[in-house]
This record gives C-alpha cells, structure tokens and sequence, in this order.
C-alpha cells in the first residue's frame, strides 16, 4: 500500500525547491494574514505548509515526518482500525488549525509571514507520543522518552510563544501538537485509557 506520509514528503519537497528561486511562487503560497482577512485567500493556511524557508527548514520537517509519520499512519490503519483518510485530515486540518492563533494576532499586521509544515509535523509527532509515550527520542544527541520530550517541548514552545523575537512561529508549533493529541482522541476515544495504561509501565527502550 502507498504511504500518504512519502507523498506529502515529495510534494512538499518539490514545491518548497520550486519556491526557494521563485520569489513570486514563494509569495503566492506564503501564510499572509492580510491577504486571507481582506482578500479572503483562506488557501493560504494550507499552502503554507508546501514552502520553506531554506533548505535546512525543509529537512528538518521532513525528516521528522517521515521517521514518525510513516509509524503513525501503521497505528491509524492498524491499531486503532481507522481508514486511510483520517491521516489525511490530521495532517492538513493541523495545517489550518496551527495557523489559527498566528492569523487572529497579525489578521492586520503587513508584515508578518509565516511558513512551512510544523504545525502539522508537529500534529503527527504528538499523536504518535500519545499511542507510544515511552518510545525513545533523540534530542540533539540526547536519547529520551518521548513523554519527557513532549513536556520539554510544550514547555519551550509556550515560553518562546510568550517572549517572541526568534522568527519562529512557536504558536503553530504549539496548537499544532495539541492538535494532534485532540484529533487522535476524537477519532477514537479509547486511545486515553490505552495512553494511561502505557504510562502506567515506564520502559526504556535505548
């Protein structure tokens, strides 16, 4: 069977170099609040998530799908009996659903931008950790549970959020990986009594 994660990856790849020596592709697609409140480009949200900002941007995020993505389209498909297509919304409704808070603060503000895939990257990591929290995580070069991971990244995403002034959308990041844990719970309930049964075995597989 086609992996959806390996076609969003190629897509995106394709469309983000495209865009990188094409400044008016690049503004076309681009996350632009002003255009979506006065101009009503509500495609925006969406078309966000196909451009990067360079090329380390783009390996990052993708790079992350693809290890964790392709595992948690198993666990849709296989564990939790769900179709195909419910992958396919938790990805792209995470796209929309990260850049809410972002359009409501600059729906006015010319100047602001946003771009790239990590608010639904960030969609599929959470809703992985939620159906494993003990897999293990590598940080840089520090290997940990994916539950403590979760917590340090919540943590440094609403501070960062609150300080500001780094050129990062933490919010996205934020309300993207919430996100992802509400999406996963509402197509199937029972993955809470499952998460709090896993918590309940601490195990380190290093």
């Amino acid at each position: 069977m086609y992996s959806i994660t390996t076609i969003i990856i190629v897509l995106t790849s394709i469309i983000s170099f495209l865009a990188f020596n094409n400044p008016r592709l690049m503004n076309a697609l681009i996350f632009w609040p002003p255009a979506v409140s006065m101009r009503h480009q509500y495609y925006r949200f969406i078309t966000c998530g196909f451009i990067h900002a360079d090329i380390m941007h783009l390996a990052f995020n993708m790079i992350t799908l693809y290890f964790f993505g392709r595992v948690l389209e198993v666990y849709y498909m296989g564990d939790l009996g769900l179709q195909q297509y419910y992958y396919v919304i938790l990805y792209f409704s995470a796209l929309i659903v990260a850049n809410i808070p972002s359009y409501l603060k600059h729906r006015d503000d010319y100047n602001y931008r946003s771009l790239g895939a990590s608010g639904a990257v960030c969609a599929v990591l959470f809703a992985f950790i939620l159906l494993r929290p003990w897999a293990p995580i590598v940080l840089f070069v520090i290997k940990m549970p994916a539950i403590i991971y979760a917590l340090l990244f919540l943590g440094y995403s609403i501070y960062m959020s609150r300080r500001g002034g780094d050129n990062v959308n933490h919010d996205a990041h934020l309300w993207g990986a919430l996100f992802g844990i509400l999406f996963t719970i509402a197509v199937r309930p029972s993955v809470i009594g499952s998460f709090l049964n896993e918590l309940s075995q601490p195990r380190f597989d290093f």
